[in-house]
């Protein structure tokens, strides 16, 4: 018995080793770790940009619906050998467009939202089993690579960065009126059909960036949820999309500082972080207004 014991001692000694890495200082300073902090940080900026807005205009359905929507066009262009994220951002400002020309209707949208996003997943299975190397694609698609983020797709995120600062930058005042309050903007002048599809169009941007780095699945955590602990701290938008962006900047930051240390999956660390935030402030506002009432 003795010896049993010390064996399964010494095998959970041996087994909580494994996860940790001796070289992780090496790893995190490596070029492809570079690559993933630059393009990780890019995405979160992105996401903490236009977070805000599904939160406040109660798009956070169809920025989960818009990655699935997304799907096929990553594997149909895997299929056809063209690059994935040429795929991915056409079938998701695609889906976007329909989405925002239905915005006006909001159960109709609801409806053909959720029509979409079923017909593109299946699309995007079918697609996925008319090759077998489209199997890594459709993982990666589904959760994520953030150490496979090269040169070409910093260069496309800092483009596609600067397209939604410029557009919300400009966009602001409006958008945000629109967003609060439609049937006032409206009656103000405010164009709030041309700026609902504009939004999604953003939208669509920003989660093409995002389902690249932590995948269809994870997509939402990391878009909605560190807005949406952002409003739970501040009515602000500014200081909100400030709050939000910094939530997913240090996610990011530190889900792949963790990951090189203990040799797990960057996108499960990072939307583990975004959630944990979520649910300090959740659990912190509830106490105090408990104590309010």
């Amino acid at each position: 018995m003795p010896v049993s014991l010390a064996a399964a001692g010494t095998l959970a000694q041996s087994n909580l080793a494994l996860g940790y890495q001796h070289n992780w200082w090496q790893i995190l300073t490596s070029a492809f770790m570079r690559n993933a902090i630059l393009g990780g940080t890019l995405v979160a900026l992105a996401a903490g940009l236009i977070g805000y807005f599904v939160i406040v205009r109660n798009t956070a359905f169809a920025a989960h619906a818009l990655a699935h929507i997304g799907l096929p066009g990553a594997t149909g262009a895997a299929l056809l050998g063209l690059p994935v994220g040429l795929g991915l951002g056409a079938f998701c400002v695609g889906g976007a467009l329909v989405i925002g020309a239905l915005d006006s209707r909001a159960n109709d949208r609801e409806v053909a939202t959720g029509t979409v996003l079923a017909l593109a997943t299946g699309f995007g299975l079918f697609f996925n089993s008319l090759a077998t190397k489209n199997s890594s694609t459709l993982t990666n698609v589904l959760f994520g690579n953030l150490l496979a983020i090269t040169h070409e797709q910093l260069l496309t995120f800092t483009g596609l960065l600067v397209v939604l600062t410029v557009a919300v930058v400009i966009v602001y005042r409006p958008l945000l009126f629109a967003s609060v309050n439609a049937q006032v903007a409206e009656a103000k002048g405010v164009p709030v059909r041309t700026l609902s599809v504009l939004f999604m169009v953003l939208l669509g941007l920003a989660v093409t960036m995002a389902v690249q780095a932590v995948g269809t699945l994870l997509l939402f955590a990391l878009v909605v949820t560190p807005a949406a602990t952002a409003i739970m701290v501040t009515a602000r938008p500014v200081l909100a999309m400030a709050i939000s962006t910094g939530i997913s900047v240090a996610s990011v930051w530190v889900g792949l500082a963790i990951s090189s240390i203990f040799n797990m999956p960057p996108s499960f660390v990072v939307v583990t972080i975004a959630c944990g935030c979520w649910l300090a402030v959740w659990a912190v506002d509830r106490v105090r207004n408990s104590t309010i009432h």
